[in-house]
């Protein structure tokens, strides 16, 4: 069977460990913008730089990614990758990016059901803790100094963003801004796919160890069938 868009296979192959590394630069970047209060000049130019140079990184690489693609497939090349068109227009994707580097971990690159269920819970843990850290750097952002504003803190809106993802929601804090409420959706829509990620991996465990405990069954010979006859 002929491998299909090959020459975006081969393209993702040598650009995934730079965009990864890209994404982590990016998440650094990002938390200095937000978290620093009061930059030196040079410091923001230098933020603004990797920031918006970043993005540029990612949208030539969608762009070639794309054109790379067997005609009459592109279409369904940017359906079927929702992550990265969005990190085009929602910085916050950028960062999960960060989760690639997680191919150089020698112990999740087996193919055996452990090494697989792994690679599995390495992923969500790192998509799980970079998507709650960034919606909550961005709620941040844009709260703290709004009218009436509960997240007023990093602290504020780490707790916001844990308590909403664990669908608790105590009403301590909460985004008062059209954008924070954005984000809030955001967090909500990812914490469905996180929570059951979570789930599913639990239930894949239990079912194997329950499969191991049990042992291979022995099959039924027919000498043994005919001397109990």
């Amino acid at each position: 069977m002929t491998t299909l868009d090959p020459r975006r296979l081969a393209w993702e192959a040598r650009t995934s460990s730079t965009l990864a590394v890209l994404g982590l630069l990016f998440l650094a970047a990002y938390s200095a913008w937000v978290l620093v209060t009061e930059p030196e000049p040079w410091l923001v130019i230098l933020l603004a730089v990797v920031v918006v140079g970043t993005w540029i990184v990612f949208a030539v690489d969608m762009v070639a990614r794309t054109a790379l693609s067997e005609r009459g497939r592109r279409v369904r090349f940017l359906l079927t990758h929702p992550l990265d068109v969005l990190a085009l227009f929602v910085p916050l994707f950028r960062a999960l990016r960060v989760a690639g580097l997680l191919r150089y971990i020698p112990v999740l690159r087996g193919r055996s059901g452990a090494a697989v269920r792994g690679s599995v819970v390495a992923h969500a843990l790192v998509y799980a803790v970079v998507y709650v850290y960034v919606i909550a750097l961005a709620t941040l952002q844009v709260e703290r100094d709004a009218p009436e504003a509960t997240i007023v803190t990093f602290g504020d809106s780490l707790w916001w963003a844990v308590v909403t993802l664990a669908t608790v929601g105590y009403g301590d804090t909460y985004p008062v801004t059209g954008t924070g409420r954005f984000l809030a959706v955001l967090l909500m829509g990812g914490g469905i796919v996180i929570v059951g990620t979570a789930s599913a991996i639990v239930v894949s465990y239990i079912t194997e160890r329950v499969g191991n405990q049990r042992g291979p069954t022995e099959p039924h010979s027919p000498s043994s069938a005919s001397s109990e006859a």
